[in-house]
């Protein structure tokens, strides 16, 4: 007999959009997520640096929906608000340290790129408020699977730290194949080819860190500039306009220097630079920022292994099934990686999960699986 029919390993977009459908199709799941919040790599803080569900993105800020339809249908069917990223005006460009920066005409996004109101963490509390209490369970960490004859046994530690089991007929790994490879074990093991492509496969985000700041306003525009910037200088290799919404005034920038140059730099004198840079770009309004953040990904031990310290290319659609040999018909991946459409972005976690339940659904329907 099995604890729960199908049990998702991740609670991020994938895994809380995986957990949303099979709610819908009336199939009872659980969702055992490592971190002490819902989101995965998706995350909106408050102005005190803590995770909200509105406010200002440290994870990713943008979708587009021209060509990104799945995400997209989920946003207008969670009633959520959705608005264009601020492009009006020119961007700056930064050659050389002490020059000042050239401007340019503002280079307009096509096709235009879109954000939520509240920011991304709208998306992840909208989806959790729709499943049923006690479906995600936080601070629950996985170590292992073993198959069995009826499902799988998948163990894991409890926020304490206590030990325990659960039974599922199906398991879904809603987390980036790179860490699932670094962080689980397989009984029986994984084919060594499979692993190995689970670890050459890049995770999205996992080497690269995000730095915010607010203001009391968004100065930058009455300058008929749009915010963008972009510099050879750094530390900031590419800057936007963050504000929110309601008019929450922000910059944020994604830092050039790799995640060895940044622990050896250290956060407090990365802001400092990060602030010089921006009073240097927008003026001197822009040297006494409200409240900053940083958000170091590859510090992160849900989304980042030792191999993700080393900045690598986007993860590209792959051919092929993920998992092969002895787990192929209990076991399925759903993080954005393997999206075979958009992989390593939102949109690929949702094309990522809705393949999976279609799957999951095909075998319920042909008798792979049942729910007992």
């Amino acid at each position: 007999m099995h604890d729960i029919p199908v049990l998702i390993v991740g609670g991020g977009l994938a895994g809380l959009v995986c957990a949303h459908r099979l709610q819908q199709a009336g199939v009872a799941c659980t969702v055992l997520e490592a971190r002490d919040r819902p989101g995965g790599r998706i995350l909106t803080v408050d102005r005190h640096g803590q995770p909200a569900a509105s406010g200002f993105d440290l994870g990713p800020s943008w979708y587009w929906p021209a060509v990104q339809p799945g995400l997209h249908a989920l946003v207008q069917a969670l009633g959520l608000h959705a608005f264009p990223q601020h492009d009006r005006g020119a961007t700056l460009v930064q050659h050389t340290p002490g020059a000042p920066p050239q401007r340019h005409p503002g280079l307009r996004s096509h096709p235009a790129s879109w954000r939520l109101a509240g920011g991304m963490g709208a998306l992840v509390a909208a989806l959790v408020q729709r499943l049923p209490e006690g479906c995600l369970r936080l601070g629950h960490r996985v170590q292992g699977l073993v198959q069995q004859t009826d499902g799988v046994a998948v163990a894991f530690s409890d926020p304490q730290g206590r030990p325990a089991v659960l039974r599922a007929a199906q398991v879904v790994l809603a987390l980036p194949p790179r860490l699932a490879a670094a962080r689980l074990a397989f009984d029986p093991p994984l084919p060594a080819a499979c692993v190995q492509r689970w670890r050459d496969t890049p995770t999205w985000m996992a080497p690269h860190a995000k730095w915010c700041a607010a203001y009391d306003t968004a100065f930058w525009r009455a300058q008929g500039l749009s915010g963008a910037a972009h510099s050879r200088v750094g530390p900031l290799v590419e800057i936007h306009d963050a504000t929110t919404a309601d008019g929450r005034a922000a910059l944020f920038g994604f830092v050039g220097w790799s995640a060895a140059q940044r622990a050896a730099m250290g956060r407090d004198t990365l802001t400092a630079q990060a602030v010089a840079q921006l009073q240097a770009l927008f003026g001197p309004a822009a040297g006494t920022p409200t409240a900053t953040w940083l958000q170091d990904w590859a510090l992160e031990p849900c989304t980042a292994t030792e191999d993700d310290r080393h900045p690598g290319e986007h993860p590209a659609p792959q051919p092929g099934d993920w998992v092969v040999g002895d787990w192929a018909g209990r076991l399925l991946m759903a993080g954005s990686e393997t999206s075979r459409e958009t992989p390593g972005y939102l949109a690929g976690a949702v094309d990522a999960a809705e393949a999976a339940v279609a799957t999951l659904g095909e075998r319920l329907a042909t008798g792979g699986w049942t729910d007992g």
